[in-house]
């Protein structure tokens, strides 16, 4: 993988209703809807500082940037054309984010010599030991990296300060995991499922727990994604909260 991508290898993408505006590969990992749910689930407030960890061509950065002003963006990516990427979107959002190039396992001194109000993530999807491999090597980085999920949820918590809050999207299927990486170690855990359509299963849930917190567990009423029971055109056939979230930046509440 060469260190950058040629200009006509870029698309210029608009997120909540063009109110942010990436460039991303044409070929390769490119962001969905994910990162947009994560970072409207982000509770941050004016002046508080959040750390994204695996933060690819930072497109939850920037929605998050776009939601709340004033925040203290900080971004690690594995991969250095996403990371080059993802500055480059920063500066086309007008946004001072610092991005980091580096592995979970070797986070930068400055990086680790900071807490941080919010730490945020969107860790690969799949556990190779029980899946195939992506042919294209930038998804497979995405979506099915080595580094166990505890590993990742370990290195989120290290860099959550006291009170401060850790969120992560991942496959529902994988919950268990997650709450077994935060019991002893994060309260006050929430959880809000993802439908694709009513009455269908879960695919994903947002996850989100405090430093030193004490509330009581939370299961959320799911966020149901499309109207109806099935797609019918090739129009976006959006609920009106999922509409309100992807296009207009609101608040999702965990």
């Amino acid at each position: 993988m060469t260190s950058t991508w040629a200009e006509e290898a870029l698309t210029r993408d608009a997120f909540l209703g063009g109110r942010v505006v990436l460039l991303q590969p044409r070929r390769g990992y490119r962001a969905g809807t994910d990162p947009v749910l994560l970072a409207a689930a982000v509770p941050a407030e004016p002046g508080q500082s959040v750390l994204e960890l695996g933060c690819g061509a930072g497109a939850a950065l920037m929605c998050l940037a776009a939601r709340v002003p004033g925040l203290d963006l900080t971004g690690v990516e594995i991969q250095p054309p996403y990371a080059d990427l993802a500055r480059r979107n920063a500066a086309l959002n007008g946004s001072a984010a610092a991005i980091h190039t580096a592995d979970l396992r070797g986070l930068p001194p400055e990086i680790r010599a900071r807490r941080y109000d919010h730490v945020i993530a969107n860790p690969p999807y799949f556990d190779r030991a029980h899946s195939r491999p992506a042919p294209d090597a930038t998804k497979e980085t995405a979506f099915g990296a080595p580094l166990p999920l505890a590993d990742w949820i370990d290195a989120m918590a290290r860099r959550v300060a006291p009170l401060g809050r850790l969120t992560l999207i991942q496959r529902a299927e994988r919950l268990p995991e997650i709450v077994a990486a935060l019991h002893g170690r994060m309260g006050g855990l929430a959880v809000r499922p993802l439908v694709s359509r009513a009455g269908r299963d879960s695919e994903r849930v947002l996850v989100t727990a405090r430093q030193s917190g004490r509330a009581a567990f939370r299961l959320a009423a799911p966020l149901v994604l499309h109207a109806g029971s099935r797609h019918l055109s090739d129009s976006a056939d959006f609920t009106p909260e999922a509409e309100a979230i992807l296009r207009h930046g609101k608040k999702l509440r965990l």
